[in-house]
């Protein structure tokens, strides 16, 4: 049966929670907010627009900002700003990459702080590139926050949207695998069905 009784947000965190709450969804899908509240499930992607939609609630604008990856999943992320610092909400199948405070300057800032915690199940340190945020409000046209509607389109216009390196050849080179005690704490309680299988060096 469909649950869709709507929670009261009264902050980011609010909103964060709950998604930290329900299971990660593993299917290849993206639904709406609509259906996420309804199912009561997400994965990452799904898990930023749901946040994006509440924060818009809130009176943020609806922002998403991709992190970028080398073997492993790319990351979603909400994005929101609050005395001229950026924040974020995120669903996370890691715990490690969820909630930001917004204490961050700038964009690349607050990409770098989810740096040391961005690994595959192999331990490699994958986060490599963020995004320009994506404005959600140019798809309101579509009623991406109520639609029963499949939103993949709306992941498919990041690849309109330039990206920014993190890292030089050089020091991709040089990183260090993640300590055992921090993979360990990344996948406590992470659906295995919904991880990424990278590829052995």
């Amino acid at each position: 049966m469909e649950n869709n009784h709507a929670p009261a947000f009264s902050s980011p965190w609010e909103i964060q929670r709950f998604l930290s709450a329900i299971p990660y969804n593993p299917k290849e899908e993206c639904k709406s907010p609509k259906r996420v509240l309804a199912e009561r499930n997400a994965h990452c992607f799904e898990g930023a627009l749901f946040a994006a939609s509440r924060l818009r609630e809130l009176g943020y604008p609806p922002l998403l900002m991709d992190l970028r990856a080398w073997n492993d999943d790319d990351h979603v992320i909400a994005l929101f700003k609050e005395r001229g610092r950026w924040g974020a909400v995120a669903k996370s199948n890691f715990t490690t990459l969820r909630f930001r405070e917004p204490v961050y300057r700038t964009l690349r800032e607050l990409a770098m702080s989810y740096f040391d915690f961005y690994f595959n199940t192999l331990g490699q340190k994958t986060l490599r590139a963020y995004s320009r945020p994506l404005k959600l409000a140019q798809f309101d046209g579509k009623n991406w926050m109520e639609t029963d509607d499949d939103l993949e389109y709306i992941g498919d216009a990041f690849r309109a949207l330039p990206y920014y390196e993190l890292l030089d050849s050089d020091q991709v080179a040089h990183l260090v695998e993640v300590d055992e005690d921090l993979l360990k704490a990344g996948l406590m309680g992470s659906n295995p069905a919904g991880l990424y299988v990278p590829a052995a060096e």
